[in-house]
């Protein structure tokens, strides 16, 4: 009796060990890569519940969902000679599982160096400038060459972009003195072309009113805005060409003068 009950029990405990090394269950976000002494069975396999053979098959589970893999700060140097540290994010999925399984033997740490590196040598080829006006022109370099370097492993790169830039202490002053020389210089000519503006509107308004006889009327203006309460002061504007027949009457007389002094000089002698 107690020798049938214990092979009960060994026949459960072998029974249970088979049925768990022979299902297995692929959930929605995974795909399963079958290995049947050692050799690939097709496509991978999933989602849902599969039958394996135990102990003959192998079953590799390989996760879909779009990883977002952190790349370290990266010490570069930018190809006008500044060094700068950057670091950047990438995001990334699996695209084919038996190539993932297959042609490389750690697809995320893989990725991973060949961020780092890319960075470093994108970094080296770009400009300062480049790198922190052009940022988008940047990411897409990177996502780029990355997204090469990854397809044989059926690694599709979807993203990649630079979060942050650092930069030495005295070039961070030089940056600074620089953008303030930028806002002087463009405060100097909005200034130069408001002067500029003013003289012009000022010379046409002279024009304006030397032809249209306008002037009689400013003094007139002049007069009410001097004006006030119990003023005495009567000023009374008069035009100056009332007075040009006299200054060229003085200045005939003065010219005459002269030429009777000339012709007196001349008897005298």
């Amino acid at each position: 009796m107690g020798f049938s009950l214990g092979l009960l029990v060994i026949v459960l405990v072998l029974l249970f060990m088979f049925f768990r090394a022979a299902v297995k269950v692929v959930p929605e976000y995974e795909r399963g890569v079958i290995f049947r002494l050692g050799r690939v069975q097709g496509d991978a396999k999933g989602p849902g519940l599969f039958l394996l053979i135990p102990f003959i098959d192998k079953m590799m589970k390989v996760d879909l969902r779009v990883v977002t893999l952190d790349v370290p700060s990266q010490e570069a140097i930018t190809l006008d000679n500044v060094t700068v540290r950057v670091n950047a994010v990438c995001y990334f999925r699996v695209m084919d599982p038996v190539a993932a399984v297959v042609n490389i033997d750690n697809y995320l740490l893989a990725t991973q160096q060949i961020a780092q590196t890319t960075l470093r040598s994108v970094m080296g080829q770009s400009e300062l400038d480049e790198l922190l006006s052009e940022r988008d022109q940047i990411n897409r370099q990177l996502q780029q060459i990355i997204d090469e370097q990854t397809e044989p492993w059926g690694v599709k790169v979807s993203i990649v972009e630079v979060k942050d830039v650092e930069l030495p202490k005295t070039m961070q002053r030089a940056m600074a003195r620089q953008a303030e020389a930028e806002r002087e210089k463009r405060a100097k000519i909005i200034h130069a072309e408001g002067e500029y503006q003013a003289a012009k509107r000022l010379s046409e308004a002279a024009e304006t009113m030397a032809t249209s006889g306008a002037m009689q009327l400013r003094y007139l203006q002049t007069l009410s805005e001097i004006s006030a309460e119990n003023n005495s002061t009567i000023i009374f504007p008069l035009p100056i060409e009332l007075f040009q027949g006299l200054l060229g009457q003085d200045s005939q007389k003065g010219n005459k003068k002269d030429d009777t002094q000339d012709i007196a000089g001349q008897i005298s002698e």
